[in-house]
């Protein structure tokens, strides 16, 4: 296996998974020439290149949800974008070519089908998307990040995560984590964060509930997203309410926590419950409903509590939250049962089998 070709973009939800795996090609193969393809419109064109890794681009193609204009438009923009993504395999002759969904996906996979170079698929969500329900017809290689996933061919490998989280020991770096955000050391603490971009819900209701979280000693780590105007609130006396736009460590951030309110991506599900960290999983209330089955899996094992938008409000947050953060019992039994569902290598069960896939044998 000389080249690989990686698609995905639009989202981390893709980008994170593709990257961790091109780190673990490359770990087994350091003269691997790896390239990713991805749209003009995503994540990919700042991640990838400061990755380290090329990035070849072809034109998007969102499907319209709408019978309109843009839906009549979407033959002839699939037929530019998959008549790109050819140009770029026959240039770049990847041994195999790996999707991780999105609107990049759709264009490599039929390009990968057009030139007979073996495929394989990750499937990042429980609910799989259109462009991997695709992608799972023209390959028996397909990998799914949850258990019971539906699509063809499936096999679950879990969803590839960075190193710096992977082989995250919490309580080994807990007093250097909590130093690095100006926490105490030995209070009890909250991590809330809404993704990448935040979440106005979450930061809403812990914002309101900050003096009981506060009066009972709780202290918080809250990841309000680069955008947000959310401001540290009153009433918290001397206990640390620490309120940050953006973390490029969250190994630290998830060391430094008790526990975390968060929403339920794949990569975020993947990672605090992998690293034993109890959760509040406050699914994104759009879509079809992925997160809260991306979740699923957890709640049920007894790692985390699912709680829906709508339903997270002060009055919940209020009653539930502080009992919760200082019950260090209750969190020690449900951190060990989130870190038995969630695999942590999943980065090389999936190098396994694009190596499979390319006809190489470890």
């Amino acid at each position: 296996m000389k080249n690989v070709l990686l698609a995905g973009g639009g989202t981390a939800g893709h980008t994170s998974p593709l990257l961790a795996t091109a780190d673990a090609l490359r770990r087994r193969h350091p003269d691997l020439a790896i390239t990713c393809l991805g749209t003009a419109r995503g994540l990919e064109t700042t991640v990838i290149p400061a990755a380290g890794y090329p990035l070849e681009l072809v034109p998007p193609v969102p499907l319209s949800r709408s019978v309109n204009a843009d839906l009549f438009r979407t033959p002839a923009k699939l037929r530019a974008s998959v008549n790109a993504a050819v140009e770029v395999l026959d240039r770049v002759r990847p041994d195999v070519v790996v999707g991780f969904g999105g609107y990049v996906s759709v264009p490599a996979y039929l390009a990968a089908r057009r030139r007979h170079v073996p495929l394989v698929v990750h499937e990042g969500n429980a609910l799989p998307g259109i462009a991997n329900k695709l992608g799972a017809r023209f390959t028996p290689y397909v990998a799914t990040s949850f258990p019971g996933t539906r699509l063809r061919h499936a096999v679950c490998t879990g969803l590839p995560i960075r190193r710096m989280i992977a082989t995250l020991d919490r309580a080994a770096v807990r007093e250097e984590a909590r130093a690095f955000f100006g926490l105490d050391a030995d209070r009890p603490t909250l991590l809330v964060t809404g993704g990448s971009q935040g979440a106005l819900r979450i930061n809403t209701t812990i914002g309101a509930v900050a003096p009981a979280l506060a009066g009972a000693g709780v202290q918080v780590l809250h990841v309000v997203g680069p955008k947000s105007e959310f401001e540290a609130p009153e009433g918290t006396g001397p206990v640390p309410y620490v309120v940050q736009r953006f973390v490029d460590r969250m190994d630290l951030a998830y060391a430094a926590a008790d526990a975390v309110v968060c929403r339920a991506g794949s990569n975020t599900v993947t990672e605090v419950s992998g690293v034993g960290l109890p959760a509040v999983f406050v699914p994104l209330p759009i879509g079809n409903g992925e997160q809260a089955l991306n979740a699923r899996p957890v709640v049920d094992a007894g790692g985390a509590l699912l709680v829906a938008d709508a339903a997270f409000t002060p009055d919940w947050a209020a009653d539930a939250l502080p009992s919760l953060v200082t019950d260090t019992e209750r969190l020690a039994t449900m951190g060990a049962a989130a870190a038995g569902v969630i695999p942590l290598d999943a980065d090389e069960k999936l190098a396994d089998l694009i190596e499979k896939a390319a006809g190489v044998g470890r």
